[in-house]
């Protein structure tokens, strides 16, 4: 891989300044590159050093850092430890900004650290009454508000385990993913706003409290006032009377491992797996990446365009411990113009803006140019994840948002709840790259032999522990199918599913999924790279690439979305064609370039390629459920263009 050219570098004021150099110069290091591979060699000293300097606090010690480090799944971390996820995120007291929420429907509601602390006492109290007890799961279909982190840590701190997705997901959806845990109690809104409409979830929520007989109580919460909280069921309790006047906190100490969230994979390919991340290993890795990576500091405006059903939820919540604002936002992003999200960033004083590539592609499509018609002096950092953010919404951030920000693209997931690359504030940006390897993760690319090569692309892989790996699947006694999930690819070797490239320069490039790959020829290649060009093109507003099998080999067939009034022609597809060969090489060119008028796409806005690879082979897409858009895979059904 070439060098890469940097496009923005901080300056020295800002490098000293940062938590990272403070960091650095604390383990006595004076490079990023020397730091990350002490943190690799001696992670005992390095994990240890951290808790130290995100002031995390142990109800009990560790007898051991630990143990079996050359086992990433028998690894064991902190052996002894007890501590507490929630008592860290309310460590922070005073009337200062805890919490400050802005709905759609232009509402805003605010809640103080000690207010925060207050709601979640009464709703800890309350779940107790209810007999929730450490070990128990508490479910959350909820839109992204204060109540939804009001008893996320409510739940964490009685060492229960919390478990939650957006609103926007149909009945089987909550089914297949809560039935599987056996929550006791679900927390619910009777409706929430997208896109200027009122959404009535009434029905919704009966059909998945009657369809889980291990619910003894349903908190309907009155997200929308025009809308009863009534929904017939005799376990429902509105969430006024559910409280308790109660303000006493008592946190349970738990052990390191103990369970703290039950995440779930997307689903698209039959029942979601449930994905068991412990107290201990989030709260280290989460805080690293704010503190350090991220450069969170108390009072800073922390913001993340998310819902409840992705994990950016939760890795937002983290910031909390660090004594940043959380700056909530529920509905479309795109609402009021595109520029709903950009009133709220002026509006709070964001300092660190984070959203996902697809926005910021969307965003430069429909023309909006924020730092032309918004003052923000505030604003430092923009984060982007959810797919890898292409070279030109680099260009895009810097050109018509903010010349002198820290543009972060990250990428990590669901499976480890954090991040394996991610955003540096000591170190420059260049187009097109996460900036480097996260402390502590032993980031690698390998081949198809399992030899790590750099310039070249392959498989993402973790080849040491680390702290944020899953504690299991949930009921996965014996621990097969968390070995299938991850390990099988490479034996010992934790194998991300990420087709990506490491640069000389200690950055990392993403190229889509590998199971996504396409393989004409025997040639692997990330279908990003064709993303990238394809979209450049002004009559494309987004596309999608897949392997077709094709007389004993694959072809590649991409579908584009074109802009309003855009046919696509004989020219326009061969405009196309040579974009990407001009672009990339001539095996990246699609065989067929076909029209569709919508994109599958999950509720965390990820776009399915392996769900449009099985329709256009005729095979059954297991959980539609999962998907946000499920009728755009009628586009891609029996296609007679790809019959010749």
């Amino acid at each position: 891989m070439d060098s890469n050219p940097v496009i923005w570098a901080p300056d020295a004021t800002r490098i000293r300044h940062s938590a990272m150099y403070q960091f650095m110069h604390e383990q006595g290091f004076e490079d990023y590159a020397a730091m990350h591979a002490w943190s690799i060699k001696e992670p005992a000293a390095f994990w240890t050093a951290l808790c130290d300097f995100c002031g995390i606090r142990f109800e009990r010690a560790a007898d051991q850092v630990l143990s079996r480090p050359d086992n990433i799944m028998d690894a064991g971390w902190f052996a002894g430890a007890e501590l507490n996820f929630a008592a860290h995120m309310l460590r922070h007291t005073g009337d200062e900004a805890a919490i400050i929420f802005s709905g759609e429907d232009g509402s805003r509601r605010e809640l103080s650290r000690d207010q925060l602390r207050d709601s979640v006492a009464r709703v800890a109290a309350a779940l107790r009454k209810h007999g929730i007890e450490k070990g128990d799961r508490v479910a959350g279909f909820l839109p992204n508000c204060p109540e939804a982190v009001i008893a996320m840590l409510a739940t964490a701190s009685l060492g229960a385990i919390w478990s939650s997705c957006s609103p926007d997901f149909g009945k089987n959806g909550v089914v297949d993913r809560f039935g599987q845990i056996e929550p006791k109690v679900l927390f619910a809104t009777n409706a929430y706003f997208y896109n200027g409409k009122i959404c009535d979830t009434r029905d919704t929520v009966r059909a998945v409290a009657s369809d889980i007989p291990s619910l003894v109580a349903t908190v309907v919460i009155p997200f929308v006032d025009s809308v009863s909280t009534e929904i017939g069921l005799d376990i429902a309790i509105p969430y006024a009377e559910f409280l308790v006047d109660d303000t006493t906190l008592d946190i349970v100490a738990v052990d390191f491992n103990h369970p703290l969230y039950v995440m779930f994979s997307s689903g698209t390919t039959g029942v979601p797996k449930c994905i068991v991340h412990g107290h201990g290993g989030t709260l280290l890795q989460q805080s690293k990446e704010h503190v350090l990576h991220t450069g969170v500091e108390e009072g800073d405006r922390l913001f993340y365009f998310t819902t409840c059903g992705w994990m950016m939820w939760n890795w937002l919540v983290c910031g909390l411990g660090a004594g940043a604002t959380l700056i909530l936002f529920d509905g479309a992003p795109f609402y009021r113009d595109g520029r709903v999200l950009w009133d709220i960033a002026e509006r709070e004083k964001i300092s660190i803006f984070g959203t996902s590539a697809k926005y910021i592609s969307a965003l430069e499509n429909s023309g909006l140019r924020p730092k032309d018609e918004y003052s923000l002096p505030e604003l430092r950092a923009v984060l982007s994840t959810g797919s890898p953010l292409a070279p030109e919404s680099f260009d895009y951030v810097y050109d018509a948002i903010a010349s002198d920000v820290q543009l972060a693209s990250i990428s990590g997931g669901t499976d480890i709840l954090s991040c394996f690359a991610l955003g540096n504030p000591v170190l420059p940006v260049r187009r097109g790259e996460l900036q480097c390897k996260g402390l502590g993760m032993a980031t690698e690319i390998y081949n198809e032999q399992g030899e790590s090569v750099i310039g070249e692309q392959g498989e993402l892989v973790c080849t040491k522990p680390f702290p944020s790996a899953p504690v299991g699947f949930w009921n996965d006694a014996d621990g097969s199918r968390y070995r299938a999930a991850y390990f099988e690819r490479f034996p010992g070797i934790w194998a991300h599913g990420d087709f990506a490239a490491l640069t000389a320069e200690g950055g990392l490039a993403i190229y889509g999924r590998s199971d996504a790959v396409l393989n004409p020829g025997g040639v692997r290649i990330g279908t990003a790279e064709i993303y990238r060009q394809v979209e450049k093109l002004h009559e494309v507003a987004e596309s999608i690439a897949i392997g077709q099998h094709w007389e004993d080999d694959v072809r590649v067939v991409l579908f584009v979305v074109l802009n309003d009034g855009v046919v696509l022609d004989d020219a326009l597809i061969d405009r196309i064609r040579r974009t990407i060969r001009e672009n990339t090489t001539p095996r990246h060119v699609p065989a067929k370039v076909l029209a569709v008028a919508d994109i599958p796409r999950t509720k965390s806005g990820k776009i399915v390629e392996l769900a449009v690879r099985s329709v256009v082979h005729g095979e059954a897409v297991k959980n539609t459920e999962a998907l946000a858009n499920a009728e755009a895979l009628e586009y891609f059904r029996d296609r007679a263009e790809l019959k010749t």
